[in-house]
């Protein structure tokens, strides 16, 4: 008959004791009752005591695990031994009451103990979440599982085949594209010693670095190089965060030349073609949303972003409006009808463009509309529209979606102007049925289109879309007739979009507003039509109350009145802070519905708050950036912010680290 262990327990401590009785009396009658003799005979046999306690308790443990080959048999160890199996059994309490013997050739012990307490990811497994797990413990790898409806986990060591993975996910082909932004107009009318020097400046660091990295690399184009290296690679360039592009602007800082870079990288897939199809989509989106950053795709992942800490800058020569233009015209004149479309709570700049492009579209005698909705445009458009009632509707034919889709044919010609998403279309419907589709913005590409464009007019560095449709106008065949009032209109988005010429101001933005005015645009009236009213004055210097000062040039106004801000007023509230000496950046938040909280956000251009607000599921440009988001509040939306203010500026911390080390 076996005995438990608190059983043998006894029967040790009862043997123990009966040999210390023994010696006592034996001690006691050869040399007297002595204190010290007591005391050394006593000494002895607690320390026997603890010495067998832990010879028991170690003893079990060595039995419990090396018992499991008696139980099993010898084909069951070898099976067991051969497929690097371990078996481990746990109590109510996952206190671990046996392991078997692929355990000790492991040194590893931990019967008596709990095994949440040894391995914390096992509590993944025990609550459901998952069905297996892998874990590392001293420099090996295991496949975890739990026997359904047991106290039983199996062990199967991994380490080999992890590591075949390893190398696998290391070695697999990663390609990418290096273009240098703007290479071709700075070195246009240089002479052949300037360029030479900016060859041997830009364009070697990037072949010395490629090369010094690992990558094959070559050049495809005059301004373009194609590499072609490992994820092993490609994560360290991550971990540097692609340290190339400090080093190439702080060049450019230095002999004042406008070149920056932008970089692709397409990788996840052994299909050749699809990184192909990656690669050229991912440097588009990198350059249309300004250059100087990278576009990093995986295949079946949304593109992630590097860089993009300066403003874009003008990029579009008078050559690509000629063609844009030639080929917007060839798309109408091939068209039915024209259908122009806005974004939701349409702006001055919206609806300027809307209406030039309207007058463009007429020129060739083609139908054309512009889908509006009454209530979801700005405050001041609206009054705007309600003061030139008469003469705009007599030039233009306005719309709602439903009358859009009613008119929308086969070869109908789809324009949409100031925004690339479906997402912020005033007309989801009429873009996703729609087979031929024109966008014309200047806000920076936040991903791939989830429709399919037949032409792409993005340019980032224009300071509105009223600035690029105005471009348009003298490549027509015929006249563009536009009249005071449209040019007003266009004029005044152009005014709000740069907040009066000091922000996103270039020498086109000039230009534009001068052919503006030539056109009949009268600046005073622009002015008049964006003037407050006294409520208007009152409910912003109550929202400035709300100011919170923090590091880093930023204001944030987190606005939790019992009022219902327009987005018109956020903006104009986010400009007016960016008045305030040592302001960067600023932010305002409030509600703009019952259900929906919005952030309106504002640069005066080093701080990149288009990447602030996408990390937020927002989008926008450098120095404007917006979202609006559903049941949510405003102190939800504020603390997130925070949040990500926080990160945006540790990044840029490393990189400009980075910069320095470099």
């Amino acid at each position: 008959m076996s005995l438990s262990k608190f059983d043998k327990f006894k029967l040790y401590v009862f043997l123990a004791s009966l040999i210390e009785l023994i010696s006592i009396v034996f001690g006691a009658v050869l040399f007297g009752f002595n204190v010290v003799f007591l005391a050394i005979i006593i000494f002895t046999f607690s320390t026997s005591i603890i010495i067998l306690l832990i010879y028991i308790h170690v003893g079990e443990k060595h039995d419990r695990i090396v018992e499991v080959s008696k139980i099993l048999g010898t084909d069951a160890k070898e099976a067991f031994e051969y497929g690097k199996i371990g078996l481990l059994t746990y109590n109510e309490n996952f206190v671990i009451t046996w392991m078997s013997d692929f355990f000790t050739e492991r040194n590893i012990n931990f019967i008596g103990e709990r095994i949440t307490k040894w391995l914390p990811e096992v509590n993944s497994i025990f609550q459901g979440d998952v069905e297996s797990i892998i874990i590392e413990y001293e420099d090996a790898y295991f496949e975890i599982e739990r026997k359904v409806e047991s106290q039983l986990l199996f062990f199967k060591e991994i380490t080999y085949e992890h590591q075949l993975q390893l190398n696998y996910e290391n070695e697999r082909v990663v390609v990418g594209l290096i273009h240098l932004d703007n290479y071709d107009e700075a070195t246009q009318y240089q002479e052949e010693m300037n360029i030479s020097i900016i060859d041997s400046e830009i364009k070697q660091p990037i072949i010395d670095w490629a090369k010094e990295k690992g990558m094959l690399i070559k050049r495809i184009k005059n301004d373009r190089f194609l590499v072609i290296l490992n994820e092993a690679i490609f994560n360290k360039l991550v971990e540097e965060r692609f340290s190339i592009m400090q080093s190439i602007q702080k060049t450019s800082d230095d002999y004042a030349i406008p070149i920056t870079l932008s970089m692709a990288y397409a990788r996840g897939t052994t299909d050749f073609q699809q990184l192909d199809d990656m690669l050229n989509s991912l440097l588009e989106l990198a350059q249309s949303r300004g250059g100087d950053q990278v576009a990093i795709k995986k295949f079946g992942e949304d593109v992630k972003y590097f860089g993009g800490n300066r403003e874009a800058q003008e990029k579009r020569s008078k050559v690509r409006v000629r063609v844009i233009a030639q080929t917007l015209r060839e798309l109408i004149e091939q068209s039915h009808n024209v259908i122009i479309v806005g974004h939701k709570e349409m702006d001055f700049d919206c609806m300027g463009a809307a209406l030039g492009v309207s007058r463009i579209v007429s020129t060739y005698n083609k139908v054309v509309s512009i889908v509006y909705h009454e209530g979801d445009i700005e405050e001041k458009l609206a009054e705007c529209l309600t003061k030139y009632n008469d003469k705009l509707f007599e030039r233009h034919h306005f719309i709602n979606e439903l009358e859009a889709m009613s008119i929308l044919e086969d070869n109908t010609l789809v324009i949409m102007v100031d925004h690339h998403s479906i997402d912020q279309t005033n007309a989801p419907e009429l873009i996703k049925r729609a087979k031929r589709v024109v966008v014309i913005d200047h806000h920076r590409r936040k991903s791939d289109f989830s429709f399919m464009p037949i032409l792409v007019y993005i340019e980032s560095g224009a300071s509105s879309v009223s600035e690029l449709v105005t471009e348009l106008f003298p490549y027509q065949l015929s006249r563009v007739n536009i009249s005071e009032q449209e040019a007003t209109i266009m004029f005044t988005g152009i005014l709000i979009d740069t907040n009066r010429f000091k922000s996103r101001t270039g020498s086109r933005t000039f230009e534009a507003a001068s052919q503006l005015k030539k056109l009949g645009a009268d600046p005073s009236e622009a002015d008049e039509l964006l003037k407050d009213n006294y409520n208007e004055f009152e409910l912003k210097t109550s929202i400035l109350n709300y100011c919170e000062k923090l590091d880093n040039g930023i204001i944030i106004a987190p606005y939790s009145g019992d009022k219902i801000l327009s987005r018109a007023i956020m903006s104009q509230i986010a400009n007016e802070i960016l008045s305030i000496q040592d302001v960067e950046a600023s932010f305002v938040i409030a509600l703009i519905s019952d259900k929906t909280v919005a952030l309106s956000a504002r640069s005066v251009g080093n701080i990149n708050v288009q990447v602030i607000v996408e990390q937020m599921h927002g989008g926008g440009h450098f120095t404007a950036a917006a979202l609006q988001r559903e049941d949510s509040t405003v102190a939800e939306i504020h603390q997130e912010l925070k949040d990500v203010l926080v990160s945006y500026f540790n990044e840029r911390k490393i990189e400009n680290e980075s910069d320095i080390v470099g």
